[in-house]
This record gives structure tokens, C-alpha cells and sequence, in this order.
């Protein structure tokens, strides 16, 4: 007894700096954002008040301003992250399927290269190259897909191209891990028992890799429904995110209860959303599987 009680403070112990991570930086910050939420404004010169508690700033925050944005951001974030997903399967598949090992760690670091530069600075780099005299314009032009200036700067377009480059290294490591570690030799069978390779891509390793493709999907449409940076630099009035709506209530207007209330609805939509689309993953799944499920006649099994 005396053992499994040491066992268990020594696990507890370990685990004590994940715990301490998830109460400073996560519970108590979204607790006092929840606390925020029910106060007011009750004058210019003061940010929150939580004398009179009440859900009029969820009210307030419902206004066809924010619902506009919101699903503006919802379909930015949905199409982004799908966007990544059709890119990033495939070339995960091709650098833990078919590239050397030996080269595995370089094309790697390629992909991670992004992250070593400032978030901020390589958005302002889309915002130069998307620019009417940017690169990007320039080389459409040179080639005849385009006929003048570039003007997609300052919109939606804008917006989504740059999530993309953002947020797809976000994708393509998870995916990476999952089809790294898949086995080779339920592919050579699936060749062996003359299935061809979209066959085998589509019915062995895509389910092999349903881990990672959940963990990249959240890992990508979570952040980005709460991206401001990019919608800033890159959206202008035309691509307005949620995110700016709340950073501006905090920072400009200084209305910490509507802020709250803003961001309390905008995280809440996630997690239901994240819900949802697990619960249709567990149904594909079981549907999956009952459908592959072989059943062998009493005569055969003797």
C-alpha cells in the first residue's frame, strides 16, 4: 500500500507543472473573462464594472455586426483548414511514404522554417507580395493570367490565402507522425490483393492516418477562428474577423464586458463546433468499420 501511494504522489508530482500550466494560463484567464462578461461599461472612462450583473452583453453582442463577421470567420476558418487539408495529406504522404529517410529531416526543417520568423512579419511579407505592384501581381502579369494590377489586397481572398500559408505547417506535422508510423506491410498486402494505389491510399492508408487528421484540423481551425493578425494586415474593411472585433473592444474601446461577452460566445461556438464534427467523425468511423465488417458462412468455417 505504502508503495502505490508513493506511486501515485511521485505521478502526481510529475504532473504538476501541465496542472499548474492549465490554472495560470488557461482556467483562471477564462474565468475572469466569464466574470467580465456579465458586468458593463458604466462610463468612458471606465473599462468594466461588475456592480450590476447581467446578460446584456450578450445582447449587445449579437448585433448584425458581430453575427455577420462571425460567420464570415466561420467560413474563412472552414475553408482554410480544408484548404490544408488537401494540401498537407498529400505531401505528408509523400515525405513519410516515399522520400529517403535520409532526407526526411531536411524537407522538415523546410517546413518548420516558417515558424523561425515572426508571425507578424511573414504576413506583412504576404501583404508586399500581394500588393498591386508586388510579386505576385508581377508574375501573373509576365505569364498572361492577369491583365493589370493584382487587387485582391484588403479582402477575403487576402485573408484566406494568408491563413493558409499561416496555419499549414500545423497540418502537415500530425499527419506526418500518423502516416509515419503506419505499417508498410498493410500497404504491400493491399497491392498484393490487387488493389491499385488510389485503392490502397483511399481504403488503407487514409483511415491510418484519421488520428492526424483530426489533430490537424483542430490544431488549424481553432487558432485561426480566433486569427486577428492576419485579417488585420491582410482583410482591411473587407475581411474583418471575430478577432479584431474583440482585440478593439479590449484595446480601443475599451469595453471589457462587450469584449468578454464576444469572446465567451466565440470560444463556446468552437468547442460546440469541435464536438459536432467529433461526433460525426465516431459515427463515419463505426459506419466504416460495420461496413468492412466480413461475415464468414457456417459452412466455410469448417
Amino acid at each position: 500500500m505504502s508503495r502505490l501511494s508513493a506511486g501515485t504522489k511521485s505521478n502526481a508530482a510529475l504532473s504538476f507543472p501541465l496542472w499548474a500550466y492549465l490554472v495560470f494560463f488557461f482556467l483562471i484567464p477564462t474565468t475572469l473573462i466569464g466574470w467580465y462578461s456579465f458586468g458593463s461599461k458604466p462610463d468612458i472612462y471606465t473599462a468594466r464594472s461588475n456592480e450590476r450583473m447581467s446578460f446584456d452583453r450578450y445582447l449587445e453582442a449579437g448585433d448584425a455586426t458581430f453575427l455577420t463577421t462571425f460567420w464570415n470567420t466561420l467560413r474563412i476558418a472552414g475553408v482554410g483548414t480544408l484548404i490544408c487539408l488537401v494540401i498537407g495529406l498529400p505531401f505528408a504522404y509523400w515525405l513519410a511514404v516515399k522520400v529517403a529517410p535520409r532526407r526526411r529531416a531536411v524537407l522538415l526543417a523546410l517546413v518548420l522554417i516558417p515558424f523561425w520568423t515572426n508571425f507578424l512579419v511573414r504576413t506583412l511579407g504576404w501583404q508586399i507580395m500581394l500588393s498591386p505592384e508586388g510579386f505576385v501581381s508581377a508574375v501573373l502579369n509576365k505569364v498572361g493570367l492577369a491583365d493589370g494590377p493584382l487587387s485582391i489586397l484588403y479582402t477575403q481572398t487576402a485573408v484566406q490565402i494568408g491563413v493558409v500559408y499561416n496555419y499549414l505547417p500545423l497540418m502537415i506535422m500530425p499527419l506526418y507522425v500518423a502516416l509515419e508510423r503506419s505499417e508498410e506491410s498493410m500497404r504491400e498486402a493491399s497491392k498484393d490483393l490487387g488493389a491499385g494505389r488510389m485503392r490502397t491510399f483511399v481504403d488503407v492508408t487514409v483511415p491510418s492516418a484519421l488520428p492526424g487528421i483530426a489533430a490537424g484540423c483542430l490544431l488549424v481551425f481553432i487558432p485561426l477562428m480566433g486569427d486577428y493578425i492576419t485579417a488585420s494586415v491582410l482583410g482591411g474593411a473587407q475581411g474583418n474577423m471575430v478577432g479584431q472585433l474583440v482585440a478593439a473592444q479590449f484595446n480601443i474601446a475599451q469595453n471589457w464586458a462587450l469584449g468578454s461577452a464576444m469572446a465567451i460566445i466565440l470560444m463556446t461556438f468552437i468547442l460546440a463546433t469541435v464536438v459536432a464534427v467529433g461526433a460525426v467523425a465516431l459515427i463515419v468511423k463505426a459506419l466504416i468499420k460495420r461496413s468492412r465488417r466480413v461475415t464468414i458462412p457456417e459452412g466455410a468455417q469448417a
